[in-house]
């Protein structure tokens, strides 16, 4: 069945969607990698920078981050020393301007760009001698990794995929971002992305004449930064033509996608129905969970994190029948 029951319990002392989302953003300790970073230097002049943990020789997962994310996310480290104790090692990808150093080109990433990690996938393959067995994708690393998938269909040589808190229909998540308490997270989003645009643009001539402190919402930047830069119509073209929900039917690689029904960056409609999902395809939907949350534990205080635990059960665990 594409539906999975989940077996998520949310902590009792996090009950609500918004403590789920904000408790491991503010207070989880990040766990001590060792880490070794690499420069991937780009056709176009530019480049990427990956961060690897794990075992030399072991598989390798792909981990692609959320929207102005990294390795200082607060999901980061304790996905990737999950999958290391699991016997695998992670590549995690910087999209353009999220590593060490801003990008060099004027372009940046967004939700539908999937040439990137393409090249990382081509570049794995021909330096280790094979593809990556898996790959993660959180938020809007999820968006790409789903739409992905489904350009790729059954040509990907991935073995397994988790997608995990996904806005798949990118117009709607910025509309549910416009509304109530989640307007904090759409405001907080919003600086960091003006700083990004800001630090990049000063060592670099921008090609566009907009005043970013005046954009006020997700639609507004989209529309007058990422789809300018990326060469969308606006942001209904670039909203319309990378949405994940889409690609999902042409999936061919085993995935679990993972999503909260009270995710506070979508409407409680915003996920696939039961009917668009590939048999290769299952969704995992707690009706508690947050974004990026899924925070148990009995002990105030003392989280589990439930998504990292179910990544690494996917990646090595027999497919649900």
């Amino acid at each position: 069945m594409p539906i999975v029951e989940s077996a998520f319990r949310p902590a009792w002392w996090l009950r609500g969607n918004h403590a789920q989302t904000l408790w491991p953003a503010l207070f989880r300790r990040r766990r001590r990698l060792g880490l070794a970073w690499e420069r991937l230097e780009l056709d176009d002049g530019d480049f990427l920078d990956l961060a690897w943990s794990g075992p030399q020789q072991a598989p390798i997962v792909l981990l692609m981050h959320g929207l102005e994310g990294g390795i200082h996310s607060h999901y980061a480290r304790g996905i990737m020393w999950r999958l290391n104790r699991s016997g695998f090692r992670v590549c995690l990808m910087h999209f353009r301007g999220c590593g060490r150093q801003p990008n060099r080109l004027p372009v940046s990433y967004h939700s539908g760009k999937t040439d990137d990690p393409q090249r990382v996938l081509e570049y794995i393959q021909r330096s280790h001698g094979q593809a990556p067995f898996g790959a993660v994708g959180i938020s809007l690393g999820g968006n790409v990794l789903l739409k992905w998938l489904g350009e790729q269909s059954e040509h990907s040589p991935l073995q397994r995929a988790v997608a995990i808190s996904v806005p798949f229909q990118l117009e709607a998540a910025a509309r549910r971002l416009e509304r109530g308490l989640s307007r904090l997270y759409q405001g907080h989003l919003l600086r960091s992305m003006r700083a990004s645009y800001r630090r990049k643009f000063a060592r670099i001539a921008s090609p566009l004449d907009v005043d970013v402190g005046r954009l006020d919402s997700f639609r507004l930047f989209d529309d007058q930064v990422t789809a300018a830069l990326h060469g969308f119509a606006g942001a209904d073209d670039y909203y319309a033509r990378c949405s994940s929900r889409q690609f999902i039917p042409r999936i061919r690689v085993p995935t679990l996608i993972l999503h909260a029904r009270d995710d506070p960056f979508m409407f409680a409609d915003t996920p696939p129905e039961e009917t668009e999902l590939p048999g290769r395809v299952w969704l995992e939907i707690p009706d508690r969970g947050g974004h990026v949350g899924f925070v148990g534990g009995w002990v105030p205080g003392w989280a589990d994190y439930y998504a990292d635990r179910r990544i690494a059960e996917w990646m090595t665990d027999p497919l649900p029948t």
